[in-house]
């Protein structure tokens, strides 16, 4: 059985239940979001054939310093860097290095700010110099597929519409959804309930009401949607190689729909997009 609670009274932990946001909590992650927004579109520039990860794991850390946000995947579980770099056929959480870039490189940069105890959390994929049109085309599917899953998002509706749209497309358009990682609740919470598949029917999972916040990050491969994670205990990989790509907004449900707090305020989020 599902619950549904006033997040202002909830306590500061995953209990399972799933929080309703006020308009002063929306304003919150307003704030929170769109620094995560601005430090991504500074990183448009930067993303060149050599740089390192690692230049941009500090990049990401001394932009949230200079503007109030701590970001919050620093010493998370053990992890020790700001931001994830997942490269090419890497999916999800690659940890920064200091090994370059390449020309055609794919590389999804994942960063989250906390600002005033709310959690900013968005990701967008980069191409490094020229692409393969294969590439290019992946990460068009992909951000499609992100976009289709927002629009399912409206009150009285299931999370399984978000992955039901999701999938549909991104299988009409011979690529795969992996199944392993997920969306998720956010709010003063990194991680919170509930869970929001990429895949699925309309009529499966929860009910979605207005004043619950969530991630939506759909990870598409160009071969079969199976993973690994190695021995680091984050790096996930597809299990053929085959390269993968991802886009990540947080959205709050309003009246009739979504807000999406972790839109581009210079209009740099899409692919096929440079400066």
């Amino acid at each position: 059985m599902v619950t549904y609670l006033d997040a202002a009274t909830a306590p500061l932990r995953n209990t399972g239940q799933i929080r309703l946001y006020d308009e002063a909590a929306f304003e919150g992650m307003r704030k929170a979001c769109q620094l995560t927004a601005r430090c991504l579109d500074a990183l448009v520039e930067m993303v060149q054939p050599g740089v390192t990860t690692d230049a941009i794991d500090r990049f990401v850390y001394e932009y949230g310093m200079d503007n109030g946000g701590l970001p919050a995947t620093l010493n998370y579980r053990g992890y020790t860097k700001s931001t994830c770099t997942s490269i090419n056929h890497v999916v999800c959480h690659g940890i920064p290095d200091n090994k370059p870039l390449k020309e055609g490189d794919i590389v999804n940069i994942d960063v989250t700010f906390i600002v005033d105890g709310w959690h900013g959390d968005s990701s967008r994929m980069y191409p490094v110099g020229s692409l393969k049109r294969a590439a290019e085309r992946l990460l068009e599917v992909t951000h499609e597929c992100l976009m289709r899953g927002i629009a399912a998002v409206k009150p009285g509706a299931r999370t399984g519409a978000i992955g039901a749209a999701i999938q549909s497309f991104a299988e009409g358009e011979r690529c795969s959804v992996v199944r392993d990682f997920c969306g998720h609740g956010v709010g003063r919470l990194f991680h919170d309930a509930p869970n929001i598949l990429h895949y699925g029917s309309a009529n499966e999972g929860v009910e979605m009401r207005k004043g619950m916040i969530f991630t939506i990050e759909p990870m598409i491969n160009l071969g079969r949607p199976h993973v690994k994670v190695l021995s680091d205990g984050w790096t996930a990989v597809t299990r053929d190689r085959s390269l993968s790509a991802q886009y990540e907004h947080t959205v709050g449900v309003t009246d009739n729909g979504c807000e999406i707090f972790t839109l581009s305020p210079a209009g740099l989020f899409a692919p096929g997009i440079t400066v």
